[in-house]
């Protein structure tokens, strides 16, 4: 019976590669397929739950397919079913299936329609990835997808500004929730000198017998998977991504931000929750966080003037609630109220067109002016702050901008010397100096190869951030993000005994994405020598095909699932000690803003409005 379950992940598999060779103006086959797979596999999964409920409803588990074996490490794939997985997998199936038949209409002759229904395929394989995992490998590969589809899904009006310049603001605070999940992968290593699964979780003496001497270390990983919940469900402080969120098409939204994707952060922690049942802090942090964030984003959604940025903040204060059910214990409420609030959102985001159109003829024709409130006490001052701030959507967005990424653009820029001549030459040497020490296999004293690990390591996270804030020449800030990641390698490696089939696991995608983004960038700079960072240049107009090709470059390099890269990453992340608190820090930022500057060179030259004005020209907002 376990081993069915593998089929839900390999029929939107099978459906999102067979959608990509079907030609773009055969509307009704690529619309028949999502339509007819996401029925099939919502029929199954009916089908499936009922034949397990009868035979006991009994947790499966199942150990899929092992991608690489170690000594130390094992990655492999491993799927998992409960009633967790019932209620979200089911869901899903359903929602998407709606969203299918509704889009078939709504994108009829849209220049994006079999751009939308492949991203909806690849979106429904990373989610059930999610739901199914029976581990936290497998768990990323579908969270990974679900990030990176939201970008595509958010900037699909990629001729306009806002939709793109949206897209890069919420791919930034997923990339750091993911790295929040990488980091606690690498804890629960040291922790169970395993790869565990979900199903360990609920063997107390299991968990109790390696938490003993590693108390701090649970602390730690908990706190990183909340963090990891807060910016996926767009809790505070991460909570203003969710609106900018809905520049996307409104069936996106409706399937992404409304009902399935932004529910993953409570997912996650009812996976965790035998983890963090008896530490009161972390309860006590989830309920205040939920609390705080629901009376925070009701006070925004009930004066805002758009349909879709009230269902968005009334969509946050409902996840707020059910991280407080989850906290407490109630995993049933919150899967019902998961189910509820997933089919209200959609609902109200598929008729929001339809509802604009409806309240401006009711403004129009049975307008009444409001009584004049006289109140001026206490109170009414009171109201009218929060009223103030609820109409700022309590300045969350420039919080995020003035404390979490200005302060890295500014030392981004303040490293702008590292392009110099001089310091390339210095750098070209203390990379030749480490490459020779590990091809030599002649290891200092330890504490030598401590302080150059992270020597290497902080100049590598420069070299990455001064690619992130760079503004002149797309190709300078192309290598300069990878040479940061050569750094980080050679920082990992250069520390511990590393296997050199390892490190090359991770290398291999790199210097492939490399070669082919420098090859598609020197082609875009052949027609009109002008390349900077400083606008976007809308080149997908002109270069569909360097565009795609130079997009696959850069999933390479970002270590997207299916690439070397992605499974290089997590080895990587195995052989940093616990004892590492400043390594690990410098490597985690690293991979932060790697993501993030490689996706701002595509952004910025491939999408947007196109800077010649031969082609159609869209309005900066949307």
């Amino acid at each position: 019976m376990s081993q069915i379950l593998q089929l839900f992940v390999i029929i939107p598999l099978l459906a999102f590669l067979v959608s990509l060779l079907i030609p773009r103006n055969k509307e009704k086959i690529i619309s028949w397929l999502a339509t007819g797979i996401t029925g099939v596999h919502l029929a199954g999964c009916v089908g499936f739950i009922i034949y397990w409920i009868l035979n006991g409803h009994e947790i499966l588990n199942i150990k899929h397919i092992v991608l690489y074996k170690s000594p130390q490490f094992e990655f492999f794939i491993n799927f998992y079913f409960d009633k967790t997985t019932a209620v979200f997998a089911l869901v899903g199936s359903l929602i998407v299936l709606l969203v299918s038949i509704f889009s078939r209409y709504y994108l009829h002759r849209d220049e994006g329609f079999k751009r939308f229904f492949n991203t909806l395929l690849l979106f429904f394989l990373g989610y059930n990835l999610v739901v199914f995992s029976g581990n936290f490998e497998t768990l990323f590969i579908g969270w990974e997808i679900l990030g990176f589809c939201s970008f595509l899904l958010i900037a699909f009006y990629r001729d306009r500004y806002l939709p793109v310049k949206n897209a890069l603001k919420v791919i930034s605070i997923y990339r750091l929730g993911d790295v929040c999940v990488m980091l606690a992968m690498w804890a629960f290593h040291h922790l169970f000198h395993e790869n565990i699964t979900f199903l360990k979780f609920y063997d107390t003496n299991f968990i109790a017998d390696h938490l003993t001497d590693h108390h701090s270390l649970l602390i730690f990983s908990t706190v990183l998977i909340v963090a990891s919940a807060a910016a996926k469900s767009a809790m505070l402080p991460f909570s203003s991504w969710l609106p900018r969120a809905m520049e996307g098409p409104t069936t996106s939204s409706a399937v992404f931000y409304g009902s399935l994707s932004v529910h993953l952060g409570a997912f996650l922690l009812i996976r965790t929750y035998p983890l963090w049942e008896n530490i009161i802090g972390i309860k006590v942090l989830i309920i205040v966080l939920g609390l705080a964030t629901s009376l925070i984003a009701s006070s925004i959604a009930r004066v805002q003037s758009t349909v879709k940025t009230q269902i968005a903040y009334s969509s946050i204060t409902q996840i707020g609630l059910i991280f407080i059910e989850v906290a407490l214990g109630f995993h049933t409420l919150a899967l019902i109220h998961f189910a509820g609030n997933a089919f209200l959102r959609t609902y109200q985001l598929l008729v929001s067109p339809s509802v604009l159109s409806y309240e401006i003829h009711d403004m129009v024709f049975n307008y009444k002016p409001q009584p004049e409130n006289e109140g001026k006490g206490l109170l009414q001052k009171i109201k009218n702050a929060v009223y103030v701030l609820g109409i700022k959507e309590w300045n969350i967005d420039w919080f995020m901008f003035r404390f979490l990424w200005s302060p890295f653009k500014w030392i981004g820029r303040s490293t702008s010397f590292l392009g110099k001549t001089v310091s390339l030459v210095l750098l070209a040497i203390v990379f030749l100096l480490g490459s020779m020490s590990f091809a030599a296999q002649e290891r200092s004293s330890i504490q030598i190869d401590y302080i150059a690990s992270h020597i290497l390591s902080l100049l590598g996270l420069l070299l990455v951030l001064t690619s992130f804030s760079k503004r002149d020449d797309a190709r300078k800030a192309w290598l300069f993000t990878i040479a940061g990641q050569c750094f980080v390698t050679l920082s990992i490696v250069l520390d511990d005994n590393v296997d050199l089939k390892e490190a090359l696991i991770y290398l291999s995608g790199i210097v492939i994405g490399a070669i082919v983004g420098y090859t598609c960038l020197n082609k875009i700079k052949q027609v009109d020598n002008d390349i900077s960072l400083n606008q976007f240049h809308g080149y997908t107009y002109e270069k569909p095909k360097v565009a795609f090709i130079f997009l696959l470059s850069c999933l390479a390099l970002i270590g997207f699932p299916f690439t070397p890269t992605f499974l290089g990453i997590d080895l990587l992340f195995t052989h940093i000690h616990q004892d590492q608190p400043v390594l690990i820090a410098l490597t985690s930022f690293s991979f932060i803003f790697i993501e993030l500057a490689i996706v701002r060179i595509y952004a910025r030259v491939f999408l947007g409005q196109h800077k010649k004005n031969d082609h159609p020209i869209a309005y900066r907002s949307s």
